[in-house]
């Protein structure tokens, strides 16, 4: 199958103003691979520069590589978490152009604060967060995702993969967070509405 026939089963509505890497030997490597393994992409992502993506359901070890490959094959460019020295040694012009967030675990604000920083001071980031914040059952979510996007002002994106489709793909978005409990409930009643690998280890679903 060529790519001009996959894109027929893929659909990828990604808006101008959202994070790209622009690297489409990468992509067409990535897409090939989800192709190979069976996936198609169905993402739909509003037209704004600054988001929080959500990830979930997250019950396995192999959500976290399906969401790479994902990522790359549809050109993204994800915020990523390091730690602050980092940036002190010969990696840190690499990380920079990775677009790499330096964190500071010891600083006040913590991981929350820095990150609001990061989305004040950036023209574009998209952060990925899993808000269950581990493959096993969890008693509640985290609401550090909540907390971030109502400090930033940002949309936050409700991103899956259903394991019983193999698709990867984008539904619910809250343009503006405002009550936490109100927006969980309707985030987790989206996701009860896909397949994980694991379900005995989805927490909504028990």
């Amino acid at each position: 199958m060529s790519d001009s026939s996959r894109a027929v089963a893929d659909r990828v509505e990604i808006g101008a103003g959202v994070p790209r890497t622009h690297r489409p030997f990468l992509r067409r490597v990535a897409r090939v691979l989800l192709r190979i393994c069976g996936w198609r992409l169905d993402v739909r992502i509003p037209d704004a520069p600054k988001l929080v993506l959500l990830a979930a359901p997250h019950t396995s070890n192999w959500d976290g590589f399906f969401a790479i490959v994902a990522m790359i094959a549809m050109d993204l460019r994800l915020g990523l978490f390091v730690k602050h020295t980092m940036f002190n040694t010969p990696l840190a012009g690499m990380l920079k152009a990775l677009g790499a967030i330096p964190i500071d675990r010891t600083a006040a604000g913590g991981l929350i604060g820095q990150t609001i920083q990061a989305f004040n001071e950036r023209h574009q980031l998209l952060i990925g967060l899993a808000p269950e914040g581990t493959r096993r059952p969890v008693a509640k979510w985290k609401r550090g995702f909540h907390l971030i996007a109502t400090g930033a002002g940002v949309p936050v994106v409700c991103a899956y993969l259903d394991y019983r489709q193999k698709v990867v793909g984008t539904g619910l978005v809250i343009k503006q967070c405002t009550d936490f409990d109100t927006d969980l409930q309707q985030i987790q009643a989206f996701y009860r509405t896909i397949t994980p690998c694991c379900p005995e280890n989805f927490s909504t679903l028990r």
